[in-house]
């Protein structure tokens, strides 16, 4: 997925116009939207300085706006092929259904990302059990890594968000 339509999925969630952004982030009140049309478009990219300012602005991590290529099946496929050969991540069959699972013994990026996958798992389960929001499991998603409690470098989460 392009980095401009993270930009636009996140304005949206946060209810900000073009104009409110891109005044925000600096740019002259005439041209603000039009710039930040011009990255939602893709017709521009940001370099990391406004990445990081953009994500500071919607309240995100710079991972949340910075994705791989999956705006199409087979970029996808390609996305899940990469993981496969960096990280282990295998495809198997599971009660007739299709599932992933990561080799944790390919080697210690594979089990690095398998307890990532489980840190998912348990914020995941905090939403499905009603113990968290979905406020709180988006805003885990979405400043990923900075609240994963299982993450050794992660600032203290705020007591509401778990």
């Amino acid at each position: 997925m392009a980095i401009g339509e993270r930009i636009h999925f996140f304005r949206l969630l946060r209810g900000m116009t073009q104009k409110y952004l891109g005044m925000a982030l600096g740019f002259p009140k005439k041209s603000a939207d039009v710039r930040l049309a011009q990255y939602e478009t893709g017709s521009r990219t940001p370099k990391a300085d406004l990445t990081a300012a953009l994500a500071q602005v919607l309240d995100v991590s710079p991972h949340a706006l910075s994705v791989p290529d999956i705006d199409s099946y087979v970029g996808l496929m390609h996305t899940l092929f990469t993981l496969e050969d960096n990280y282990g991540l295998k495809i198997s069959e599971i009660d007739g259904e299709v599932c992933l699972k990561v080799d944790v013994r390919k080697n210690k990026d594979a089990a690095r990302l398998h307890e990532m996958l489980c840190s998912w798992k348990q914020a995941a389960a905090m939403l499905e059990a009603g113990e968290i929001s979905k406020e709180a499991y988006d805003k885990w998603r979405y400043h990923y890594p900075e609240f994963d409690k299982a993450q050794p470098y992660v600032k203290v989460p705020p007591q509401d968000l778990f």
